[in-house]
């Protein structure tokens, strides 16, 4: 590899660097919902794995429900983190195209902390 070829690629990695961190700036822009119980329970979070809503239907307010009220939690919000991740990935994706080569088996999303 010349000098030329990888002064090229430095600056590709510091491109790549300042688009990884204008994607993880707009991840609290994504969201996505999960739900358990049969709607019953909906969990709404972003991008930035942040929870920013829980959804509870009144019938489910009775205290000999809680323990079944914290499972439907739970699922709702596991649910609605696997939904956002699948988003983000997306999301990191579609901005990142075309800014380094392809190279099979690299996920640069993992290798830039997304």
């Amino acid at each position: 590899m010349s000098m030329f070829d990888m002064m090229g690629m430095m600056g590709k990695v510091k491109e790549m660097q300042a688009r990884i961190k204008e994607i993880k700036d707009g991840l609290v822009h994504i969201t996505a919902e999960g739900e358990s119980g049969a709607g019953l329970v909906k969990a709404l979070v972003n991008g930035a794995k942040q929870v920013v809503r829980i959804d509870i239907d009144p019938s489910l307010l009775k205290e000999s429900d809680k323990a079944i009220l914290q499972d439907l939690v739970v699922a709702a919000v596991n649910k609605a983190m696997q939904n956002v991740e699948e988003r983000t990935q997306e999301e990191f994706r579609k901005k990142t195209e075309g800014l380094l080569p392809n190279i099979p088996g690299m996920d640069l999303g993992n290798m830039f902390g997304m």
